[in-house]
């Protein structure tokens, strides 16, 4: 009991430091219908796994109606190291990289770059002649058939292009996703191989957002990353945004771990060759960019106000609109099972369908994703609530504190 009062004399301390209300206006917890005490009954949970192991440390935030009621950093940054986890540590995004891709590919279109349902070919020519599987789930090069369709871009953006996962057995054996190939090389090698079946046939998540940040190059004329920096990471004020940290951002990179199979203990673990603390020569849009709690708070916030963030637009009202559309044909729901049998895609998100197949809360037109070392964001019309948590672990489970967090912060909001 001691150790949780503890727990929560931090907790206060964090809250009131400048830096935690340096990008949205802080206000207390009731003054938008929350309680303090149901807030601080979260953090203890986040803490409760810190304490068990599940995860090393972890940075969350809330946001409701535009004001920040709940900011906490907890736990370690770098085990080794010993250092607190800092309010401004830097994760890896993973696919949560995706919805910022998804947005870059947006504001071209709004720019009249492209239509939705333009093949890809236009563009990107090495996908012209792309052939299909004839059994996906036995893959070989060697039995193959021709495409019934083209790959749209409205294909790419909901994962039903047919192209697979940087998992895939077969996209690993022929080296089909490396960090050390450059962004062309990658495209390239992803027109080679087969599709796993005829486009819009299928929900199958996987690389198609990587090939639209090769799209935004080609639309643009400029470098994928430079594009993201100039259109979106500067007008919404995301200094921590990034592909790779150098210099003081790397003494601000959360180290991942994974729990040993025999103990369970956490032991540091090196998901990729090319470590984040390096520039890669793949700039990937599907899995790439590193960022901060604060960083995808502000993302998340300009989303939830329709596409505008203190008084910069970003993207129009009925862009916003049409990318939180499920965009996935009725033949290819539903998407998953579990949750996402509740699901579907839209421009860039999961979009909630049926709240009843998540077993944690969520709201109505609520839209989220996360990411594959324990990132996760939500943006809940409904309830006007924008929540942000991110730690660094793989598999990215640790424990459920996610879910459990969230169904805490939920269970803060006051009846009316």
């Amino acid at each position: 009991m001691q150790l949780r009062k503890m727990a929560w004399l931090v907790s206060a301390l964090v809250w009131w430091t400048p830096a935690a209300a340096q990008d949205l206006d802080r206000a207390a917890p009731e003054s938008v219908g929350m309680s303090s005490t149901g807030l601080q009954a979260a953090t203890a949970a986040l803490q409760e796994h810190i304490d068990a192991g599940d995860v090393a440390g972890v940075v969350a935030a809330v946001a409701r109606h535009g004001k920040l009621v709940y900011f906490e950093a907890l736990g370690r940054r770098d085990l080794q190291v010993g250092d607190p986890m800092p309010e401004d540590a830097i994760f890896r995004l993973y696919s949560m990289t995706r919805s910022i891709t998804s947005t870059a590919v947006m504001l071209l279109w709004e720019d009249g770059t492209f239509q939705l349902d333009d093949p890809i070919s236009d563009y990107l020519p090495q996908f012209a002649e792309q052939r299909v599987f004839l059994d996906a789930s036995s893959p070989n090069l060697e039995q193959t058939r021709p495409r019934q369709s083209d790959i749209t871009v409205r294909h790419l953006l909901t994962h039903t292009s047919g192209i697979g996962s940087r998992s895939s057995p077969i996209y690993r054996a022929h080296d089909v996703r490396l960090r050390s190939i450059d962004l062309e090389a990658m495209v390239n090698n992803v027109a080679a191989m087969p599709l796993f079946e005829d486009p819009g046939t299928r929900f199958r998540y996987g690389v198609s957002t990587t090939i639209l940040g090769r799209l935004v190059e080609v639309w643009s004329g400029q470098p994928f990353d430079e594009f993201l920096q100039q259109r979106i990471f500067e007008p919404l004020g995301m200094t921590d945004t990034v592909f790779w940290a150098d210099g003081e951002r790397a003494n601000r990179l959360a180290a991942v771990y994974r729990p040993d199979r025999e103990t369970g203990e956490l032991r540091p673990y090196a998901i990729e060759q090319v470590p984040f603390t390096e520039r890669p020569s793949l700039i990937e849009g599907g899995v790439g960019l590193l960022s901060s709690v604060t960083d995808y708070l502000r993302f998340s916030q300009m989303f939830l106000n329709h596409g505008s963030l203190a008084g910069t637009r970003l993207l129009s009202e009925n862009t916003v609109a049409l990318m939180l559309e499920n965009h996935v044909p009725a033949r290819a729901m539903p998407i998953g099972g579990g949750y996402m049998a509740g699901s579907g895609w839209g421009l860039g998100f999961n979009v909630i369908l049926d709240a009843g197949a998540y077993g944690w809360p969520v709201g109505a037109g609520e839209y989220w994703w996360d990411g594959s070392s324990g990132t996760r964001f939500s943006i809940d019309p409904e309830h006007g609530i924008v929540t942000v948590i991110m730690a660094a672990v793989s598999p990215s489970r640790g424990g459920g504190f996610r879910e459990e967090w969230k169904t805490l912060v939920y269970g803060a909001i006051e009846a009316k």
